[in-house]
């Protein structure tokens, strides 16, 4: 609750009960001194108000919505970061399907992610080391899929949608020679390319977690050797190899196993991650 809405609360009440105290008390206005119909009804009443007051009044204050939290893409540090910033993205024609495909994709994978968790944790203790394999190839995947969004994120922040509008419009490329205009477009073009693309990697980066998980589902248990020889983990070795820089990684995973209170779920990824 922000210290705006506590205020509003504090001085309601503080002025329900002041102004009771002023209609009912001896020596002040004191309305129900005299024994009559008019002054019980007027008692009756402000009584009622007050209630009525009261409950309304502090129910809309607590209920009010959260105030729009937005966040700049320097300072996303998780995956539910990387949503705010992407409901705050709307707004170029470009990129909006896209957008709301990206928000999709996200919240599988923290789904997926959150699916093989539970099932290690029926399956493994926390600080089995079976268990901390398949922890560290998600934390994995998760810091290459947070790397893509970011760079998703950075290139719709960076495309000029009323430049693009203006260079696609027929009057205004008849003003230009077609070399500049298809200068043009192809540097708009590799944005909207790199964003499909990426959309792309993301879907495979989902799929390989759906495999795992099916994997999963299917042992009892599983020796160190069986994990490692897991085409499914096999496929996500080669992936975060391709995808990261290890030393970097592997640096933040030491951060993240240091600082975190929940040891299965990251609390931030370095805001400095490649692109």
């Amino acid at each position: 609750m922000t210290g705006n809405k506590i205020l509003k609360l504090l001085f309601l009440n503080i002025g329900i009960a002041f102004l009771n105290i002023m209609l009912f008390s001896p020596g002040l206005i004191n309305i129900l001194s005299k024994s009559s119909v008019l002054s019980s009804s007027i008692g009756g009443t402000a009584i009622f108000m007050s209630l009525v007051l009261f409950i309304y009044g502090n129910y809309k204050l607590i209920s009010i919505p959260k105030e729009n939290v937005t966040i700049k893409i320097r300072d996303i540090k998780n995956l539910e970061d990387c949503l705010t910033a992407l409901r705050q993205s709307y707004g170029k024609k470009a990129f909006d399907n896209d957008i709301t495909t990206v928000i999709e994709q996200t919240e599988r994978l923290i789904k997926r992610k959150n699916k093989i968790n539970e099932l290690l944790l029926e399956k493994y203790s926390i600080i089995d080391k079976y268990y901390q394999r398949f922890n560290d190839i998600i934390f994995d995947v998760e810091y290459v899929f947070y790397n893509k969004v970011k760079s998703i994120l950075n290139k719709v922040n960076a495309f000029d949608q009323e430049d693009y509008d203006r260079i696609t419009d027929n009057i205004v490329k008849s003003r230009f020679s077609q070399e500049l205009i298809d200068s043009k477009m192809s540097i708009y073009n590799e944005y909207i390319g790199f964003v499909k693309n990426s959309m792309i990697d993301n879907e495979e980066i989902i799929l390989k977690l759906d495999a795992l998980l099916l994997q999963i589902a299917k042992f009892n248990s599983l020796g160190y050797g069986d994990i490692d020889s897991m085409n499914e983990i096999k496929e996500l070795d080669e992936l975060i190899r391709n995808e990261t820089n290890i030393s970097e990684l592997a640096q933040l995973k030491q951060k993240s196993k240091a600082s975190s209170k929940n040891p299965t779920v990251p609390d931030s990824f370095n805001k400095n991650s490649p692109l």
